[in-house]
């Protein structure tokens, strides 16, 4: 069992769970990688055993069996600029509030070894997009991609952009707004889910549009065909508007042209049976409670 670690170095009550972890995985002869600044992390609490350590650029590669994320729904994000296109299947172990994406309890950490060594999960394939403009390869790279989602947005501005949608070269709508999301089904319980888009469950083939506090109250989500092509030109009274892919973001030009694809990779999520989408999305949305008084 080969098992990679990654966590924010600001969370600092992470640790006695990662040491919980590294028992439980010492315990069924595990090789464990750590990400190298929480590793530092680690080292700075008194650890006494030594660990190989990766980056985002070197250390990891398709034989492991798994990447641990210590954090919320934010770390996973960025934990898929680790994993990428290798297929490691991601878990979250949450030390926050309850998320949709890092659902395991930390208290629980030891059965993230446990239940995988019993078999008592699947893995589920999420879907991402990705950004395809020229304009932005320098900000973004090979990481011009999104587990959750890809939004165009105002910037240094209170005034609404005009956002020229087309879908397969058809032209949709000009949505004239604060935004636009392109939302994987995964992202429809973030930030689309927060401006009024639907909640999709993960294995759907979709994606979603939402506008951001439209204008136009008739410009609704529109959920689409994840082979879709959609093309997106942005203007408005600045000069510059914001792209981003989840937690990234970037300033492009008014009137440069981008297209946003399904990417030809997915990301593998570990979903334990004692953990489901489902049982989240109950207990995260209160789904099946009585809350009359």
């Amino acid at each position: 069992m080969k098992v990679a670690i990654y966590g924010q170095t600001y969370q600092d009550n992470a640790i006695e769970y990662l040491i919980e972890l590294l028992d439980e995985l010492e315990q069924v002869g595990a090789v464990v990688a750590i990400e190298e600044d929480f590793y530092e992390l680690y080292k700075d609490r008194g650890a006494s055993k030594g660990y190989s350590t990766f980056t985002i650029d070197h250390g990891l590669d398709a034989t492991f069996d798994m990447f641990v994320s210590f954090g919320g729904d934010g770390t996973i994000l960025r934990a898929t600029t680790f994993v990428r296109d290798l297929g490691i299947p991601i878990v979250g172990v949450n030390t926050g509030r309850l998320g949709f994406l890092s659902t395991f309890k930390k208290e629980d950490v030891r059965k993230v070894v446990q239940e995988f060594k019993q078999g008592a999960y699947t893995v589920v394939e999420r879907s991402l997009v990705q950004l395809n403009t020229q304009k932005l390869d320098q900000e973004f790279g090979n990481l011009n991609f999104a587990l959750n989602e890809i939004t165009v947005s105002r910037k240094d501005t209170t005034s609404m952009i005009t956002v020229e949608t087309f879908l397969n070269n058809e032209y949709l709508t000009s949505y004239w707004a604060d935004g636009l999301i392109i939302s994987t089904p995964t992202g429809s319980t973030g930030y689309s889910l927060s401006c009024g888009g639907p909640v999709i469950v993960p294995t759907a083939k979709s994606l979603v549009l939402t506008p951001i506090a439209p204008h136009n109250l008739n410009a609704r989500p529109l959920v689409i065909s994840d082979d879709t092509v959609i093309r997106l030109k942005v203007s408005g009274r600045e000069e510059n508007h914001l792209v981003s892919l989840d937690s990234r973001i970037a300033s492009l030009e008014n009137g440069e042209e981008i297209t946003i694809t399904k990417a030809s990779f997915t990301i593998k999520m570990i979903e334990y049976t004692s953990e489901s989408f489902l049982k989240t999305l109950r207990n995260k949305l209160l789904w099946g409670e009585d809350r009359r008084n």
